[in-house]
């Protein structure tokens, strides 16, 4: 819509919407970019997805030790992931050595 003078009134910018996702060690909710993404895919095997774009059922975590640590001991990931099953130990293994660099 033009102002009175002619010219095109100049909207202000929107911020910018980032997704956040909860971890399950802690559940607060951050950026989805600062969560490790573990997911099962439809075949039914467990890996942790970096670039978050695999296909499948995916729970959030954060990149911190206690996280992990508090989500392991509640079984959280098997909550989330497969009701009833259990996460493989290579899955706990690989997302602990992640951590450990962090």
């Amino acid at each position: 819509m033009p102002s009175k003078n002619g010219e095109p009134v100049k909207q202000p910018l929107k911020p910018k919407k980032f997704p956040e996702r909860k971890c399950i060690g802690c559940g607060e909710k951050k950026k989805k970019t600062e969560l490790i993404r573990i997911v099962r895919s439809p075949e039914g095997e467990i890996s942790l997805d970096f670039t978050g774009r695999k296909p499948g059922r995916g729970a959030y975590l954060c990149r911190s030790v206690a996280c992990f640590r508090s989500a392991r001991k509640a079984h959280r990931i098997e909550t989330n992931l497969t009701p009833g099953a259990p996460v493989p130990e290579e899955v706990y293994n690989a997302l602990e050595e992640e951590l450990s660099k962090s």
